[in-house]
């Protein structure tokens, strides 16, 4: 429930930084953050912002139960809650949900650049994220499916063991406990800033991903592999190409991590009774703080 949340809120902001990633920069559509966004909406109706939502739709129940369910059990046979500890845990849930993680955003990636400029599409490829999956799968066999799988678990492994550590001091350092009437604000504020500081800690790598599975989307191949794409994509167009897109991700992180936690802390106190909140187990997510 929380992560369809998250992606409501942000996928309009990924789809942004999608197009801005992988524009061709002799012949750029976008001028920037703002002008993509009139753009599309211009182009192809506020629906065009929503393009390859089913992707992550489909895949973010099982990621979050994979993320918060590996970073929880290390945390445990670790055995003691350290920052250390807490970046080891992240990283590994980071680099377990990539099984997941990179068909899924190798759909989105394929459906957010379908039409690119057209209101109503004259030739559609896919017809939906599982089409596009099967469509790759019966081309390209597995391979094809897990493109950008490398560039994908060097980008989630750290970026994860951050977003967990600074959630942890940050909720450490606001002091965030259940019987505190603003815990729900900090909590927000706490994961909204892990978010960003996940983003910015693996964001041009990120860039690299989402070069590497749009390539060959127009029938021609233009990277061999990641250090191929990072000669070619500097050179061509310097080191800001590492950054492009970086303003609507950060746009992006903050809401949709703020959406994500009020909705596993709302929930969650829907369905336990104050006293038995105070009294079980922590949960995965608000686990960290010791009285919650």
């Amino acid at each position: 429930v929380s992560g369809a949340a998250g992606v409501l809120v942000g996928h309009p902001f990924d789809t942004v930084k999608v197009r801005l990633q992988v524009q061709n920069v002799e012949k750029p559509l976008y001028r920037g953050t703002f002008h993509c966004f009139q753009s599309i909406i211009k182009q192809e109706s506020a629906f065009g912002l929503y393009k390859g939502i089913g992707s992550p739709m489909m895949g973010l129940t099982f990621i979050n139960a994979l993320v918060f369910g590996v970073q929880g059990n290390t945390l445990r046979a670790l055995g003691k809650d350290t920052p250390l500890n807490q970046f080891l845990a992240g990283s590994a849930a980071g680099a377990i949900q990539c099984i997941i993680c990179c068909p899924m955003e190798l759909a989105k990636t394929r459906m957010q650049l379908q039409g690119t400029g057209e209101y109503k599409l004259k030739t559609k490829n896919y017809k939906n994220s599982l089409d596009c999956l099967i469509k790759i799968y019966r081309k390209e066999g597995l391979r094809g499916i897990n493109r950008g799988m490398v560039s994908t678990f060097i980008r989630e492994t750290p970026s994860f063991g951050f977003y967990f550590l600074t959630y942890d001091c940050m909720t450490r350092y606001l002091g965030c406990e259940a019987e505190d009437s603003y815990v729900i604000p900090k909590l927000l504020f706490s994961g909204g800033m892990s978010g960003i500081v996940s983003w910015l800690s693996t964001y041009p790598m990120d860039v690299i991903k989402s070069r590497l599975q749009a390539d060959g989307v127009g029938g021609v191949t233009q990277y061999k592999g990641i250090l191929d794409c990072v000669r070619k994509s500097y050179h061509d167009e310097g080191w800001r190409v590492f950054t492009r897109g970086l303003t609507s991700t950060l746009l992006r992180a903050f809401p949709v991590n703020a959406a994500t936690f009020a909705t596993v802390t709302v929930f969650l106190m829907y369905m336990r009774s104050e006293d038995n909140l105070r009294e079980c187990e922590p949960g995965p997510v608000i686990q960290q703080p010791s009285s919650l």
